[in-house]
């Protein structure tokens, strides 16, 4: 039985993955992708096997790829090498290999093209065959909560929605303004409407194919995030410490980001007892600046408040709304991102994004010093002779 084959017997369906452009660096040499980042080089590759490449589109088994290989005198054993090389180094999908989460996707064909363009790119960073199809499916298993229906929130509640994720909840009070109105976000006909409400009608749209049905195999299970996108730029800066305490205590990771004056913040991501949270960014600050609880307590003041003018650029609150989303995203497929533990600004008119630990403070509730981030998890192809990244 050749390397291909599974422990049922099945044969799988190999594919050269359709994001990664193909080119000949010379007569010999093939090079997959273009970036630094995803690009594989197989040499030497004589001209059997460059004609065996163009059959590797998914629709054909084993059995089949084998009778055609014979054709250009490649042995079944010399198909299983390539391929086997071929998949280590992430350059070969399966179409077939998948799970249940991702069939339901499959069998909706309006769902599966709205997002085939997000499961390409999945397939690029989750090599293995079928994981990028299964992390797609996996999302529609998955409830967050946003915190906040603004120019920011908003537009992240619709960015998670729209890349497949199963129920995403907008908590927000008071009705929505002219100034709340964003491309992506809330659309002018919302101004006057509770901002809970058309929120929850932002995301219904921008769901491919819906939200999950009940008796589909993929109805959301327990809140997986939260997103704070407040539309009080204090609050973003100096979050909600009772919040956090919160959703610490109930073992909820919670991810920053919104726009504060002319800069744009994405993070920390807390991943409760694991890194710094709200509290901890409190205590460091104080520590740093002693002047800084006098500081926000006038800030905070009703009159402050009321006199003053937020300021949320557009293009900086969608760019926030993006990474944001992005950031969320890797770590509801299983990543740790940058922002874990970290606080990322952007300040106009310039644009430098920086990062800034947060660091877990010995005094604070969360009960997060001594403890690390983590290890990110690596799929990262090792040295070969003949093919290398």
């Amino acid at each position: 039985m050749c390397g291909w084959y599974d422990d049922g017997g099945s044969t799988m369906h190999p594919m050269l993955k359709p994001a990664l452009r193909r080119a000949w660096r010379d007569r010999a040499t093939v090079q997959f992708g273009i970036t630094p980042a995803q690009a594989v080089v197989v040499s030497p590759v004589d001209p059997a096997t460059g004609h065996f490449l163009e059959l590797l589109d998914g629709t054909q088994g084993l059995p089949i790829l084998y009778e055609r290989a014979r054709a250009l005198d490649m042995t079944p054993e010399r198909v299983d090498e390539l391929l086997a090389r071929l998949t280590a180094a992430g350059v070969v999908d399966d179409p077939t290999a998948s799970g249940p989460a991702a069939d339901v996707l499959r069998g909706r064909a309006d769902t599966a093209e709205r997002l085939r363009p997000d499961l390409a790119s999945l397939s690029l960073i989750h090599p293995e065959p079928g994981d990028a199809a299964r992390t797609l499916g996996a999302r529609r298993a998955i409830r967050v909560q946003v915190r906040g229906a603004g120019r920011v929130g908003a537009t992240i509640a619709a960015v998670l929605s729209g890349a497949g994720v199963g129920r995403v909840d907008v908590l927000d009070g008071g009705v929505a303004r002219p100034g709340d109105v964003a491309p992506g976000g809330l659309p002018e006909r919302a101004v006057g409407e509770r901002r809970s409400t058309a929120a929850g009608r932002l995301v219904r749209d921008a769901a491919p194919g819906g939200p999950p049905r009940q008796g589909r195999g993929a109805e959301p299970d327990a809140l997986r995030l939260i997103v704070a996108a407040p539309r009080e730029a204090l609050d973003v800066y100096a979050p909600n410490e009772a919040d956090a305490e919160e959703w610490v205590g109930a073992g909820i990771p919670h991810l920053y980001a919104g726009v504060v004056e002319a800069t744009g913040v994405v993070g920390p991501l807390v991943l409760p007892g694991g890194t710094g949270c709200a509290g901890c960014l409190s205590l460091g600050r104080t520590e740093r600046d002693p002047g800084w609880p006098r500081l926000l307590a006038q800030w905070r003041s009703g009159r402050q408040r009321r006199a003053a003018t937020p300021a949320c650029d557009l293009a900086l609150a969608t760019a926030v709304a993006g990474l944001a989303a992005a950031h969320a995203l890797a770590f509801l497929d299983g990543d740790l991102p940058e922002t874990t533990g970290s606080r990322w600004e952007v300040s106009l008119p310039r644009l430098d994004w920086r990062s800034t630990p947060i660091e877990p403070h010995r005094d604070c509730f969360c009960g997060a010093v001594g403890n690390t981030r983590g290890e990110r998890a690596s799929a990262a192809v090792g040295p070969h002779d003949t093919m290398a990244r």
